[in-house]
């Protein structure tokens, strides 16, 4: 199974490159972004030593989905998909927070209440509640969002006070938040799963506030299994969730959180094949369709330039 670790290739009328955790983007002089969605995954902020195979075509597609699915909730970048990693579409100024928003005590919030938290980003927590739990409203947890390093928890308040963000703005990214996690929410039920938490990311075009970047995807969001929840619950079991965090779990068990000394585990063969694997259920269950794997006819490279190529060759044709 190939693997697209790095984008090393020259994308043709290309004016700038920035290469993120997971995605490669590529200012393009016709002033739109293509994004190439590699095999990378990374977990605390920190990039794994193996790529994993059909990662980026499973976030590709599913983020392609949702994007399209609730354009009438907020308007969004995206304007075609050329090859089963790449995306092209409108160049917009980012916002510089990510929405999160939990609906569950789970992850890092869990983590946090464990060692005694009862406030994240300025939001009180309940007492008396266990991993895993479901919060009495989805609450809204920013954070801004680091080039390098981690991303850091911040309020509400302080995301206005110190101008980050405009005030009226920060309302509207609220709202379109709370709609998109609505949205997703309801679809995610119809196909047996609870959207336990999950990040949107927003930019603005000429005065419209976007959404950017992926949605809904099991990079950006985590999933339980709605069957059983609350049995396993009640009986103290772990919840069964298809998402990344088990990856998370995986390292966490190994000693490493991405702090400074922690030692990366060996990710081997088939650690590597269980990871895509668990990528691909997750695909199958949110589209309701069987996963296309690659023919293996081209070299996956190979692939994604020739689909680029006749993409920009069909769009210049298009324009002129």
């Amino acid at each position: 199974m190939e693997a697209l670790k790095e984008v090393d290739f020259a994308i043709p009328g290309q004016i700038s490159h920035y290469k993120g955790k997971v995605r490669d983007v590529f200012q393009l002089e016709d002033g739109r972004l293509m994004m190439v969605t590699s095999d990378r995954i990374s977990a605390f902020d920190v990039i794994l030593p193996r790529a994993i195979p059909y990662k980026g075509q499973v976030l590709t597609a599913i983020a392609a989905r949702f994007l399209e699915q609730t354009n009438d909730i907020v308007p969004n970048w995206l304007e075609s998909v050329p090859d089963p990693q790449v995306m092209v579409g409108k160049a917009c100024e980012p916002y510089r927070v990510e929405m999160v928003i939990r609906a569950y005590l789970t992850g890092h919030a869990w983590r946090v209440y464990r060692d005694g938290g009862r406030e994240l980003c300025g939001v009180r927590l309940p007492e008396g509640l266990k991993e895993h739990d479901r919060l009495p409203e989805p609450i809204i947890t920013p954070a801004t969002k680091a080039e390098e390093g981690h991303d850091e928890d911040i309020s509400r308040e302080e995301i206005i006070r110190q101008g980050i963000v405009p005030e009226e703005d920060y309302l509207t990214l609220e709202r379109y938040t709370k709609d998109l996690f609505k949205a997703g929410t309801a679809f995610a039920a119809e196909r047996g799963l609870i959207l336990v938490d999950t990040k949107y990311e927003f930019g603005a075009l000429d005065g419209r506030i976007m959404l950017i970047d992926e949605i809904h995807t099991p990079d950006s969001s985590r999933y339980f299994y709605a069957e059983g929840y609350e049995q396993r619950q009640e009986n103290g079991r772990a919840q069964k969730q298809l998402s990344k965090e088990f990856v998370r779990e995986w390292l966490i068990s190994e000693g490493f959180q991405g702090r400074e000394g922690d030692r990366m585990p060996n990710m081997d063969d088939s650690r590597v094949r269980s990871i895509s694997e668990r990528y691909i259920e997750l695909y199958e269950i949110l589209m309701g369709d069987p996963f296309p794997r690659d023919s293996g006819e081209k070299p996956l490279k190979e692939r994604i330039t020739g689909n680029i190529q006749q993409f920009l060759m069909d769009s210049s044709t298009a324009l002129g």
